[in-house]
């Protein structure tokens, strides 16, 4: 990667139009330093790892958890154009959408499992021809091709590779293609990791602070000229802070674009005519008051970034993913309705954005469900490259980066060690059982720490011994608290003695 970095960052420009900057920190940059996170933790990682939770009787067997590779995996980088059930082509299935951040998101998951030792094919999207070229120039180069492979193509490729045996498939696209490939996986019971979108809302109570607020949410969606999966779909924003809201908004567009987006450098392209004209469509059709932008160039694929007012969810805006830079604001009365509309647009997004005071986003967050959550910020949590990220129900099932990348790919085999000495504690379960039973209860039975209507027995003895903790390692904690402010006392009754 290092020795390919100008070509990485030409290929991206010439894909999607994005700047070196960009490129460079959410796809090159990102992975290089993935890789060194890898490698840097994965001798501790691949360790065996005691079994937690485990009996005193049952210590003597060393019970382990073994890390192992699950296999030789598909990875999947990209949704198909047209929408395909195994062998043939149907309506449009949605939004490709692995072909916005076109390295990472095929890198990504396969140095996760290059780190847990499986051998794996990777098919990039198609949709970043020029990324994927060079993707596969330096697998060649760089990997044994016995263990790693790159399959360019579209839909006949693709229907091969699912044709075949994994022992998983990692996809990254959307929920149409995803559920195709967790139904063809079933077929031989292949576990999946669906790493997939949804319309995820910000919402914006009264008390937020709109300049944030309006800074954070258009950086957000304008990154990638608004092609982020993980980015907010639409923002649910409080009537008596709206004004305040759009205006800082427009002070933000000028200050990040001054002499327009057009003429930015630091603004992207869509990435080809299919998806600009899908955009097209769903702003033409939107019932919505465009505040704010509304050009574009279907030449350059230019569309600039728009603010759309919209009153019903039921748009054109609000119905589907936008994958672009559309930003539809639908004025609510207060929190109570913001929270109600977010779950009934889409229960289960990627992400959801609260911006309030902390009562207001924790209730948010407790009445809401979504892969992951930024509060009082756009989609940080999927900025921080070692944070697990994935979706939940709808917008996927699995997740990776950092150490989750490793378990992604890895099986936690269970072992244990029986020694010979141990054979007379084991006789108990070898027939015949007559006599043994009660044994076995003294032997393994567990007491309840609650009586028959639920309630908590309180033991005066461990209650005292633990300081309150009701744990051994609550205690430990305890008295070594009370250790050091015992003698950080001593310590303050010396120095007034000695003064």
């Amino acid at each position: 990667l290092k020795d390919n970095e100008d070509a990485l960052l030409e290929a991206c420009k010439r894909d999607l139009g994005k700047s070196s900057f960009e490129t460079y920190l959410t796809e090159v940059g990102w992975c290089e330093n993935d890789i060194i996170f890898m490698c840097n933790n994965l001798e501790k990682w691949v360790k065996d790892e005691a079994a937690p939770d485990i009996p005193l009787m049952n210590k003597a067997l060393s019970p382990r958890i073994r890390k192992e590779p699950l296999g030789c995996v598909l990875i999947i980088g990209y949704a198909w154009q047209r929408g395909f059930i195994l062998r043939r082509c149907i309506t449009d299935s949605g939004i490709s959408r692995a072909y916005n951040f076109p390295i990472q998101l095929s890198l990504g998951p396969l140095i996760g499992a290059i780190a847990a030792g499986c051998t794996a094919i990777l098919k990039p999207s198609e949709n970043a021809p020029a990324a994927a070229a060079v993707m596969e120039m330096i697998i060649k180069k760089s990997l044994d091709q016995s263990a790693y492979r790159v399959v360019q193509g579209a839909v006949p490729e693709s229907t091969a590779l699912l044709d075949q045996k994994w022992d998983k498939i990692f996809y990254t696209g959307n929920m149409n293609v995803g559920k195709i490939i967790a139904k063809k996986a079933a077929e031989t019971l292949t576990p999946v990791t669906l790493e997939l979108g949804g319309r995820n809302p910000a919402i914006i109570t009264r008390n937020a602070d709109a300049r944030l607020a309006a800074r954070r949410l258009l950086w957000a969606k304008l990154l990638n000229a608004g092609q982020v999966c993980v980015s907010q779909n639409y923002i649910l924003v409080d009537k008596e802070i709206l004004p305040a809201f759009i205006a800082e908004m427009k002070k933000a567009m000028d200050e990040f674009y001054p002499q327009g987006a057009k003429a930015s450098p630091d603004y992207g392209r869509i990435v080809n005519e299919r998806q600009f004209l899908r955009l097209k469509k769903m702003l033409d059709e939107s019932q919505g008051k465009i505040l704010l932008g509304g050009t574009m160039d279907e030449k350059e694929k230019f569309l600039e970034p728009t603010v759309i007012q919209v009153d019903n969810v039921t748009d054109s805006l609000m119905v589907d993913e936008s994958f672009g830079p559309l930003i539809p604001i639908y004025p609510v009365k207060n929190l109570d309705e913001a929270i109600r509309l977010a779950n009934e647009v889409h229960d289960t997004p990627l992400g959801i954005y609260p911006f309030g005071n902390k009562q207001e986003t924790n209730r948010i967050l407790a009445e809401t469900r979504s892969g992951g959550a930024s509060v009082n910020d756009g989609f940080f949590h999927a900025s921080i490259p070692t944070l697990a990220f994935g979706g939940v129900g709808e917008s996927g099932q699995g997740s990776y980066r950092g150490k989750a990348s490793f378990d992604c790919f890895t099986h936690r085999r269970s072992v244990t060690t029986t020694p010979g000495w141990m054979e007379s504690l084991l006789n108990v379960r070898y027939p015949p059982y007559a006599g043994k039973l009660k044994q076995f209860q003294r032997m393994s039975n567990l007491s309840p720490n609650f009586d028959r209507d639920g309630k908590v027995k309180r033991n005066l003895a461990t209650y005292i011994l633990t300081l309150g903790g009701g744990s051994f390692m609550a205690a430990v904690k305890r008295y070594l608290f009370v250790a050091i402010l015992a003698l950080g006392v001593k310590q303050y009754q010396l120095r007034r003695l000695g003064s």
